[in-house]
């Protein structure tokens, strides 16, 4: 299907809807977002001699709607500029207008009448090869359509985007009786290359793929964790981050997307699966009816599962339903994993646990391993898409078969069977056929157990991806404890950060200093990128701090140099260098991507220099490259001081981009030269074929600059005068005056007596030399030292 999506119409501005609008305004399209129209007047209105007919009236429902969304935090927008994109309207004023769109998504409330009514009023005004989808949960998509046009039926199905649709990447496309293969072709593609998704094609299932196990997982927790005697902070901890999924884990994530919505799609589960082996799971334990009867929903009626009183948050203690200051829950198998930094690596150790932990996995991951199983082919006919969805809808870290194979597929068998659980007959059948997991790599591709064939096959649509887990062990050129580097083929090399949360320290740069020296002897490029999930929070500071203490500055002096001249060597090399951040991008990761010939960014990069937190200023080049980059935007009759200020004031605040389009706005990415991709699956694909296409068009190494515009005594005055009234009206505190002052010397370019051209190498000295005096402060020891023990900055 040859179509482009120029402008969506999104039919219901509830949250779910603003933010299916805010995220198609986020990749460039024009959206028109109708709702309803009230039924009645506010007190407001009616003060203000408003009537019905009035516009502000007719539209105040989705207007309200929309403007709550772009003010929620996490926000749904990428750049609030981004709003403008989207226009409103209502269901009677405004339906003709559908007409002009490409593809009309419903979002309205969840009830099959509701949604036919709307169907009805939409097929008299698309146009036909209009792609019309629902974004249902749960509601069978063949209901939907019956009655409607040929045209219709051949062009709609379900299109289930998860909440916030900004950021779970999940995108469930659901087929109607008649939806046609190219339609589904479209979808499937059109969601990963642009939406930027993990598109899986469901079956048409009650729940559909992610909501059937996700929710099954949930509720066999609820039923748990009375039969094991746990506590709601026990079970948050045994299924969040120790696994590889959200800190929010079970408890804590049900409170924020409500309990009344995950009894919604149970209860629905439990009606339509008949023939559920598992039915009675989606049952609601004792606890949850009195949950229910009392509201305590979760976030939206201030009380759920947890419960925040002052600051003090309180857990529903589920024997006695009252609630009781939360307690901190430890297990030893738990400690066990604590030197394993790989998540897939930890589950052997888990399930071997002697105590309640190690009882608590045994049982849970053998429920899910049978039910999963189970569900192939009633859900789907491909084991990989479950995974897909657990991982992208629910945001698991690994999916159930991923789970299982690390476990060992023979050794989960005989699990489950100790707990009173059995596989599906596949899986055994799997086993007696020779094939020991669902997975394997060949050829850097992923391949999955295909159940009809009784093979290992490709899974499709790699072809655009380059999966560093895949290609590490078979193309690494060298390597270190601190990086890999990687052959990515057509003559570019890839350096993956390897240490803990990617700090630079000493063998990091060393790896970033031998990849240079590599590709500049045998290939033609470069690129730096990971897939953890983050690119890097910055230089290793554990490693700054004991140099400190030790008084060790000759030593910490020669690091910090190292430090520059490679983020010189990352400008100033003999080939093109590409760095792909993602995540959490601060501090040296957020330095090294500035000294980058070009950045190819995530959406999801939240990317800043930060050290004013730690009580320094950007020491591998931060400092001197915003002041650089200062000098390049002055234009002839700027006020030049206001100009620099901005970027003082980038760093002074220690500014953190939201999203990759927020850091054009700081100066940390730069337009025209910089690019944002969607989807984080094609980043690394992507900035290899930048690094290439820079090669082949004849790169050639940067002379070295000479030309940095530097204000002086002008400049330098200005800031001080600024600081010193900041610290006067108590904005900032006597330390943050003196980190501030530091920075003012280095942008400013000292107290020279008037404007001068200087050298990048100039500036990285005052740098340095600025770094390494604040590293002398007490009160600069004792913001590093309090970051390392609590990952929060002080305020000293």
């Amino acid at each position: 299907m040859n179509k482009h999506i120029k402008k969506v119409a999104v039919i219901g501005s509830g949250i779910m809807g603003s933010g299916i609008a805010c995220h198609f305004a986020n990749i460039g399209v024009e959206v028109l977002l109708l709702d309803i129209i009230p039924r009645e007047l506010n007190d407001k209105e009616k003060a203000n001699g408003l009537t019905l007919e009035d516009k502000v009236v007719r539209n105040r429902l989705v207007n309200d709607s929309l403007a709550a969304a772009l003010k929620s935090k996490p926000s749904p927008i990428y750049h609030q500029n981004f709003a403008q994109r989207i226009s409103t309207g209502n269901l009677e004023d405004d339906i003709s207008k559908v007409g002009q769109v490409d593809w009309i998504i419903e979002v309205v409330v969840e009830r099959l009448d509701i949604k036919k009514i709307v169907f009805e009023k939409l097929d008299k005004h698309r146009k036909p090869g209009t792609l019309i989808t629902s974004n249902t949960s749960g509601i069978p998509i063949k209901f939907m359509s019956e009655g409607r046009s040929e045209d219709f039926q051949k062009h709609f199905c379900g299109t289930h985007f998860f909440n916030p649709a900004r950021y779970l990447k999940l995108f469930e496309i659901i087929p109607g009786p008649k939806t046609s293969t190219e339609v589904l072709d479209f979808l499937n593609g059109y969601g990963e290359q642009f939406l930027g998704k993990t598109s899986v094609i469901a079956k048409d299932t009650p729940a559909f793929i992610g909501n059937r196990i996700g929710t099954f997982s949930i509720m066999s927790l609820f039923h748990a964790v009375k039969e094991m005697d746990l506590t709601v902070e026990e079970i948050d901890k045994l299924s969040g981050p120790v696994i590889g999924r959200p800190k929010s884990a079970t408890f804590r994530t049900v409170d924020v997307v409500g309990l009344d919505t995950l009894v919604h799609v149970a209860n629905g589960i439990a009606e339509n699966c008949k023939d559920d082996e598992r039915r009675e799971q989606f049952t609601l334990p004792d606890f949850i009816g009195k949950m229910m009867e009392n509201k305590w929903f979760g976030s939206k009626t201030g009380q759920g599962f947890y419960k925040k009183e002052g600051r003090e948050i309180l857990a529903l203690d589920l024997n006695t339903m009252e609630y009781r200051p939360s307690k901190k829950a430890s297990f030893a198998t738990l400690e066990l994993t604590k030197s394993i930094e790989n998540v897939i690596d930890r589950f052997k150790v888990l399930v071997t646990g002697k105590d309640k932990a190690g009882a608590f996995y045994r049982k849970s991951f053998s429920s899910l391993f049978e039910y999963a199983s189970n569900r192939i082919p009633e859900i789907t006919g491909e084991l990989y898409k479950i995974d897909d969805a657990m991982k992208a809808g629910f945001a698991w870290g690994h999916g159930p078969f991923q789970i299982w194979d690390a476990i060992g597929v023979e050794k989960g068998i005989e699990m489950m069977k100790a707990e009173g659980f059995q596989p599906a007959a596949w899986v055994t059948e799997m086993i007696s056929s020779g094939n020991k997991s669902f997975y394997t790599i060949k050829d850097g591709a992923t391949y999955y157990y295909d159940i009809p064939k009784k093979s290992m096959e490709k899974i499709p649509g790699q072809d655009s991806f380059i999966i560093l887990d895949n290609i590490r062990k078979s193309n690494e050129v060298w390597k270190n404890s601190g990086v890999v580097i990687e052959d990515l083929g057509d003559g570019i090399l890839n350096v993956e950060f390897q240490s803990k949360m990617n700090t630079i320290g000493g063998d990091v740069l060393a790896g970033l200093n031998k990849a240079i020296d590599l590709a500049e002897k045998d290939f033609q490029g470069l690129v730096v990128g990971n897939q953890a999930p983050n690119f890097s929070v910055g230089a290793n500071i554990g490693m700054i701090f004991m140099m400190a203490v030790e008084q060790e500055y000759d030593e910490l002096n020669i690091a910090i140099k190292m430090f520059q001249d490679t983020m010189m060597r990352m400008r100033y090399s003999a080939i093109p260098t590409v760095s792909a951040p993602h995540g959490m991008t601060l501090g040296g990761g957020c330095e090294l991507s500035l000294h980058a010939d070009k950045v190819v960014a995530a959406a999801e990069t939240y990317m800043g220099l930060v050290e004013f937190g730690v009580g320094v200023i950007p020491g591998g080049g931060g400092s001197k490259e915003m002041a650089l980059r200062a000098s390049d935007t002055f234009k002839k009759n700027d006020v030049e001081l206001n100009v620099l200020q901005e970027y003082f004031l980038t760093i002074g605040m220690a500014k953190v981009s939201t999203s990759a389009y927020e850091a054009f706005d700081m100066g940390v990415l730069e337009k025209g030269k910089d690019i944002v991709v969607v989807n984080k699956d094609r980043q690394i694909a992507t900035a290899k074929a930048y690094a290439k296409l820079m090669a082949e068009q004849g790169y050639t190494q940067p002379p070295k600059r000479k030309d940095v515009k530097v204000l002086g005594k002008q400049a330098l005055g200005m800031f001080l005068v600024g600081t010193d009234a900041m610290e006067d009206s108590n904005y900032i505190s006597e330390h943050d005056h003196k980190i501030a002052n530091k920075l003012a010397y280095v942008m400013a370019g000292g107290d020279l007596s008037e404007p001068t051209m200087v050298t990048e190498q100039y500036l990285l000295d005052l740098e340095r030399e600025a770094f390494l005096s604040l590293c002398t402060e007490r009160k600069t020891l004792e913001r590093i030292q309090h970051m390392l023990k609590t990952g929060k900055p002080l305020r000293n």
